[in-house]
């Protein structure tokens, strides 16, 4: 940075750009704090596989779910089905978001409204309106009874929970943990932990067992986590640079061999999906 010039908001780190396997590292700063870190392991048990991990510090950023154009569809949502407007200049990351809403795998809601039914047990992505967000149970410990609801993703049951992983990721795999493409196990996955210390970690990777995705969410530190969803298609993360001058915010995909989305979630993406902006507190 230029002496005396005027800090930006965000700035993606050259190590955002990393190839090879790594530990964590900063990959983002916001107001000149690191808000964020980056690490690429090696799959367990998966020779030659890797997985993509991200950590978000939640007092620098806050975590935002976005209602697809046609999933769940209909307008008026806070977060509609492209990151614009404001969001285009506070947006750190965005990540896929969990099954489709055919599959039965848990509701949507953001505000008062419904784009389907919570059901009670299922992993949830819980977003506060003062910004925080945690993962868990829904209402078998979540939501927090002091903190107001902006919005819940739920997808399956809990893929951690108290540190321990869930029993059957080695004998459930499509009845429990979704139907992989021509019913092979190793597959595109992506998942998204909440560490004892309140921050949100994201794991992807092309072919991953569920085990493996577990484990690696595990190891950075998740005491809760859900997979997110799977397969080739639907699967992608990046982070978003953000050039000076007003030039147009510049996707930075995340995972090795990802297929990407559509547009980059910047243009009009049917489905819902997550971002991470620098945070109002």
């Amino acid at each position: 940075m230029v002496r005396g010039s005027a800090q930006p908001l965000i700035e993606i780190l050259p190590d955002a750009r990393r190839q090879g396997l790594f530990g964590w590292v900063p990959a983002v700063l916001v107001r000149g704090q690191t808000a964020g870190w980056i690490s690429r392991v090696r799959a367990d048990s998966e020779a030659g596989f890797t997985i993509t991990l991200l950590r978000f510090d939640q007092r620098l950023v806050t975590l935002a779910l976005h209602a697809g154009g046609s999933e769940p569809g209909g307008s008026g949502w806070r977060y509609g089905d492209a990151i614009e407007n404001a969001e285009r200049g506070t947006v750190v990351a965005a990540f896929n978001s969990g099954f489709r809403e055919n599959y039965g795998a848990g509701g949507f809601v953001e505000g008062a409204r419904v784009g389907w039914p919570l059901r009670v047990g299922d992993a949830s992505v819980v977003v506060y309106k003062n910004g925080t967000a945690d993962i868990g149970a829904w209402q078998q410990g979540l939501p927090a009874a002091a903190d107001a609801v902006a919005a819940v993703r739920q997808n399956l049951k809990l893929l951690i929970d108290g540190g321990r992983i869930a029993p059957d990721v080695d004998s459930c795999i499509k009845v429990c943990w979704g139907d992989p493409l021509h019913e092979q196990p190793i597959v595109a996955r992506s998942g998204l932990g909440v560490t004892g210390g309140g921050q949100l970690v994201w794991a992807a990777g092309h072919d991953l067992s569920v085990r493996a995705l577990a484990q690696a969410l595990a190891a950075a530190g998740a005491v809760r986590a859900m997979e997110l969803d799977i397969n080739p298609r639907w699967v992608a993360g990046y982070l978003y640079e953000h050039p000076p001058g007003g030039a147009a915010t510049r996707p930075i995909p995340l995972m090795p061999g990802q297929r990407g989305i559509p547009g980059q979630f910047l243009s009009p993406y049917f489905r819902d999906f997550f971002t991470v902006d620098v945070t109002g507190r």
